[in-house]
């Protein structure tokens, strides 16, 4: 187990995390309106080291929300357009053959492709099909690829975030559940309010141009993603998050709900992000450790991709969010804090 975070260690990173998340949003608000969610959500998932899918309609500035955030992040930035004809080969780089102009012989060289990059902008991921998509998957699971026979090892932080269209199905792949677990949040990108939506048109069809400063480095955030590893957490969090996950399995679940409208529920490591993302989301609010609330905060995006709904609750009309805060309101928190064990 990793050392905890000494009290007056604690104090001091948390004011300054807090101070962070308060400027990082600053300077991406100076570019997009509105989202305060969904950058939220972004940058608890970096500081937990995991990936996101954002899902939304087109003209969202999903895009744009990406490449300021890398901006304001100071990281290197790839953005890769999925296509059907998109090889996998062209994510994660080839092999080309050049001749050494000294001595005349020809030899290979491999040339990176843009998986090689602190952020990688995965823009339509469901358009190109899944031996292209599978190509993101070593690379998000072990932050390493390997091609032309050997293994290259990506350089931290690596950050994927993946977009979808949800309403265009034609031409498209749905990503196998093996990828979709690899991503910590689904995060849902809404319409902008009507105040927000009138701020986008005004400053979009003006003259204005956002000056966008750094924010954070890469080596301050490789020292976040070590911080939040260490945040203490009480055991009565961890068996509040593990037994939410366990109540989305129809065959472990009290509650017939589950059993009726869910085919598979979600495995341990939404388990995993459920308590990384909680103590993420703690210190970048104030606090030094997490609270369950904290726990049901993330648990949507955490859990969105990983229940799946059966015929039932399709013909029932029931989507996956609401089966999801239906679940939250029927598992409570663990009652006695005391029995269940003290913080870690």
């Amino acid at each position: 187990m990793p050392d905890e975070i000494t009290t007056g260690e604690a104090a001091r990173t948390i004011a300054d995390l807090k101070d962070a998340r308060a400027r990082v949003l600053g300077e991406v608000q100076k570019v997009i309106v509105g989202q305060e969610r969904v950058v939220d959500e972004l940058l608890t998932a970096l500081f937990s080291d995991g990936h996101c899918l954002l899902v939304g309609v087109p003209g969202l500035a999903k895009t744009l929300l990406i490449s300021t955030l890398a901006r304001v992040l100071d990281l290197r930035f790839n953005r890769v357009q999925f296509t059907p004809d998109l090889m996998p080969s062209d994510i994660t780089g080839t092999e080309i053959l050049e001749e050494d102009r000294t001595t005349g012989k020809r030899v290979f060289r491999f040339v990176q492709g843009p998986i090689f990059a602190n952020l990688v902008l995965a823009d339509e991921i469901n358009r190109t099909p899944p031996k292209t998509q599978a190509a993101l998957l070593q690379a998000m699971q072990e932050k390493a690829v390997t091609a032309a026979g050997k293994t290259f090892t990506l350089d931290p932080p690596f950050f994927v975030l993946a977009t979808q269209n949800p309403i265009e199905m034609e031409g498209t792949y749905p990503l196998p559940e093996a990828q979709l677990d690899r991503f910590m949040f689904n995060i849902f990108v809404d319409y902008p309010t009507e105040e927000e939506e009138r701020r986008i048109v005004t400053t979009t069809t003006g003259s204005y141009e956002a000056d966008v400063k750094t924010v954070l480095s890469g080596a301050d955030i490789i020292r976040i993603q070590k911080i939040v590893r260490r945040v203490p957490v009480a055991d009565h969090v961890v068996a509040y998050a593990v037994s939410l996950v366990r109540q989305t399995r129809p065959a472990q679940s009290d509650h017939s709900f589950i059993r009726d409208w869910v085919s598979w529920g979600a495995g341990p490591r939404a388990s995993q992000y459920l308590v990384l993302g909680a103590k993420a989301r703690a210190i970048l609010h104030g606090r030094p450790t997490p609270s369950c609330e904290d726990i049901r905060q993330v648990a949507l995006s955490v859990l969105r991709h990983r229940v799946l709904p059966n015929f039932t609750a399709e013909a029932d009309g029931v989507t996956v969010p609401a089966i999801i805060e239906k679940l939250l309101a029927a598992v409570p928190e663990p009652k006695d804090k005391a029995a269940v064990g003290t913080a870690r």
